[in-house]
């Protein structure tokens, strides 16, 4: 039996228009959605304030079983699940299999979490028991968007849910069904109680309408920096803390001792891996001089043999892009990237929404496809002298979310590392990188730093209480 139902996926009707769930492979319709308005909101965080207290009180050990199961079921349901990744969102088979993969230790880990010590005890000047102790927030609000739809939405909601939360999730439109209406019937399957977790698919309105509800104390948003800027205005505004895991322009850098037999596939990778779709890209690549020449011809070679189609019927290294509007928005960069002077060695073509891997070379600071995150498949590659000035170009930058450094001297390369702002570090690896395990986010215009992953979940969905007990009532002066 499929797990996803079309007639039952929206339990609750919404008040807002019919959205047709399209294949951009295609164009073809997958099913229909009826989208959330801002008068949505409140009756689903009502609904989740009024589940979570009697969740909260559960024994631990029960919402663990409860994330365990729902881990089990990514893996039971995965050929379901992949093809709505591969149809929905554009990926390939592996992309959606990595998503499917990650998605189950993210329940895993957080049903690790509960057990987890709960507080400290703290020494006090009062003949009294002083501790504290991690407690749920309350209700969580989660903003996902469409490009790893499923991973950028559950990397939220197992934690709060294994913390004692409940979850208002509202995902991108384009991916309701994998990042939004797949994880509520996972978790429907695994036997986590009703109203505890909320599907609001919509537009700009409902997540403003999310982060203003007096009833959501917390806000993890996972998108655009310019959306992200938004929210944590408004979150500011509300006196409510906001998660933001927003933009990158990562740089991978390749010092003059690189192995260039083995980097130009991990450079590909970089920055074509979901055709550039994906916040960690590898925006820019600094290449040594002595380099410079080969390492732009190899990636263009690399690049032009990759084939580009529909992941659904064919075998193909990229899919399409999302929609028209991200089409557009890429090959203008690209365009106006040629425009300032940039040479374009591979790619710069497209059929419908297929976009043919794309090298530039020739970039500088004023290169567009190089100063701004352009999220598709676009590498700009520009050379440097002297690892001083690779440090200077890769942290001139507003983004600062994850970085790639090539190079047989490791020490060296921690070195530099050391030099440069960001989240994120990876030796002898391109810049794109995920594990449940980790902590997760970026400085600067990436967001507000580490709040996925491990311990980082802990402090993003509990509050820390302070309690004291004496065995008779305290005196006092008067």
């Amino acid at each position: 039996m499929p797990l996803l139902d079309p007639t039952t996926w929206q339990p609750r009707p919404l008040s807002g228009p019919r959205y047709t769930v399209t294949e951009p492979a295609t164009g073809d319709e997958l099913g229909t959605v009826v989208l959330a308005g801002a008068e949505d909101v409140t009756p689903a965080t009502e609904a989740a304030h009024a589940a979570q207290a009697e969740w909260a009180r559960v024994p631990h050990f029960v919402r663990a079983g409860v994330l365990r199961k729902a881990g089990d079921l990514f893996a039971a349901h995965a050929e379901e699940l992949r093809e709505w990744l591969v149809r929905e969102s554009g990926s390939i088979p592996g992309k959606a299999d990595f998503e499917l993969h990650v998605a189950a230790q993210e329940c895993y880990e957080a049903a690790a979490l509960v057990s987890r010590p709960a507080g400290q005890v703290l020494s006090s000047e009062a003949p009294r028991l002083s501790y504290t102790r991690r407690v749920p927030v309350g209700v969580v609000g989660v903003i996902s968007p469409f490009n790893a739809p499923l991973i950028l939405s559950i990397r939220s909601v197992a934690p709060a849910l294994a913390l004692g939360n409940a979850v208002v999730l509202k995902p991108d439109p384009r991916t309701a069904v994998c990042g939004g209406f797949s994880l509520a019937a996972v978790f429907a399957e695994a036997g986590l109680p009703e109203g505890l977790l909320h599907v609001l698919p919509g537009g700009p309105d409902a997540g403003a309408a999310l982060v203003a509800d007096p009833r959501v104390p917390v806000i993890s948003f996972t998108g655009s920096t310019a959306a992200g800027r938004a929210v944590g205005e408004a979150a500011g505004r509300h006196l409510k803390r906001a998660h933001l895991e927003l933009g990158g322009n990562s740089a991978l850098i390749v010092l003059e001792d690189a192995d260039l037999d083995a980097v130009i596939s991990t450079a590909a990778w970089g920055s074509f891996f979901h055709q550039g779709q994906i916040c960690m890209t590898t925006g820019r690549h600094l290449v040594h001089a002595s380099l410079y020449e080969e390492y732009v011809e190899r990636l263009a070679a690399k690049a032009d043999s990759l084939a580009v189609g529909d992941p659904h019927r064919h075998q193909v290294h990229l899919g399409p892009l999302i929609d028209d509007g991200q089409l557009t928005k890429v090959h203008g960069l690209v365009e106006a990237s040629r425009g300032a002077g940039a040479k374009l060695v591979a790619g710069g073509t497209h059929e419908r929404l297929f976009y043919r891997p794309t090298v530039l070379a020739g970039v500088d600071d004023h290169t567009p496809a190089y100063a701004e995150e352009v999220f598709g498949p676009v590498a700009p590659v520009r050379a440097f002298t002297h690892p001083d000035e690779a440090a200077a170009l890769a942290a001139a930058s507003s983004y600062g979310l994850s970085l790639g450094i090539v190079t047989r001297d490791t020490a060296r390369g921690l070195d530099l590392a050391e030099r440069i702002p960001t989240g994120i570090v990876h030796i002898n690896d391109q810049t794109v990188n995920d594990e449940a395990v980790a902590p997760f986010g970026g400085v600067a215009a990436s967001g507000t730093g580490a709040r996925f992953g491990g311990e980082a979940n802990l402090e993003a969905f509990t509050e820390v209480r302070w309690t004291t007990v004496r065995g008779d009532v305290a005196p006092y002066p008067f």
